[in-house]
Parts: structure tokens; C-alpha cells; sequence
């Protein structure tokens, strides 16, 4: 009787590890893919900020990597992330008594390719978009457009992200 509740643990054990490969603790649903592959997001926005391009490839890359098992590949890739930033502006957002610009806000937006190679019902292509208030009287240089950027991009990361392979 206890061989058999031992082999019952053991082939319930088995199934759990086995399902954790399909599914993640994140809700991430990778299917069969084994491998993935960020390309290059190149910088079409109108109003171009150096580096911005190589660093919002790099966090979706790490994100994936930090949210998945997947395996980081340059080329042939069971699932395949690529597109541009499309918008990079700044406009006024609130005003002073005076109609002087009491806030502003920094908008970014990508346009996202998904090519899931192993299941092409899943592709998509969609334009992904966040922003960062900031007080009118602050520059965007240094400390504050580090800020802006980081949480924009945490945001659309994450957006991107949950749109490609999270089912909930």
C-alpha cells in the first residue's frame, strides 16, 4: 500500500515538473517554443533620442529572459519580436492660472511584429504606447528623462510581454 501512494507522489511530482515547462509561474504560455529572438528596434520616431533604441531592445529581451525559460537566440527562433519606436514626443498636459505649462508628458509608442513560428494563429502586430508625466519647470536631460524612460519602457515591456504570451 505505501509503494503504491510513493509511485502516485512520485508520477504527480513527474506531471507537475513536466507542466512547468509549457506554463510558468509568470501565466507566460510559451506552447512547445523553446527559443526566442528580439531584433533590433530601430528609432523612426520623429523626434529621435539617442540610445533609447538599443536600450528598449535590451529590456525586452531581459524581461523575456527573466520571465521565461526561453533560450535568447539571433536568428530562427521559435518566437520572434521585432519593430520600431514610432512615436517619441513631449507635449503640454496641464496649466498654471496664467496658461503657462504646469506638467508635461513624455509619450513613447512602438510598433510590435510577433511571429510565433511553431503557432502562427498567435502573431500579431500592434502599436504598444505608455508615458511619463513630469513638472514643467524640469528638463528631460539626466536624472528625469533615466525615470521617464525606464518606467515607459517597464510598462511597455511588460505590455508587450502579456500580449504575446501571457493568457489571462
Amino acid at each position: 500500500m505505501k509503494s503504491i501512494l510513493r509511485i502516485l507522489v512520485l508520477i504527480m511530482v513527474c506531471q507537475s515538473l513536466v507542466s512547468c515547462k509549457y506554463y510558468s509561474f509568470t501565466g507566460a504560455d510559451v506552447g512547445n517554443a523553446e527559443t526566442y529572438q528580439v531584433n533590433f528596434f530601430q528609432n523612426n520616431a520623429p523626434l529621435v533620442e539617442p540610445g533609447i533604441d538599443r536600450d528598449f531592445t535590451l529590456q525586452l529581451q531581459d524581461l523575456i529572459q527573466e520571465q521565461t525559460k526561453l533560450n535568447l537566440q539571433s536568428k530562427n527562433a521559435d518566437l520572434i519580436y521585432e519593430g520600431e519606436i514610432v512615436d517619441y514626443y513631449i507635449a503640454p498636459m496641464t496649466a498654471t492660472s496664467d496658461s503657462r505649462a504646469a506638467e508635461n508628458r513624455l509619450t513613447v509608442a512602438v510598433n510590435v511584429r510577433y511571429v510565433n513560428t511553431l503557432e502562427p494563429d498567435k502573431d500579431f502586430e500592434r502599436k504598444f504606447s505608455f508615458y511619463f508625466d513630469y513638472p514643467a519647470d524640469a528638463q528631460l536631460v539626466g536624472a528625469v528623462r533615466d525615470e521617464a524612460i525606464d518606467e515607459i519602457f517597464t510598462r511597455l515591456t511588460q505590455d508587450i510581454f502579456n500580449a504575446s504570451l501571457a493568457n489571462w
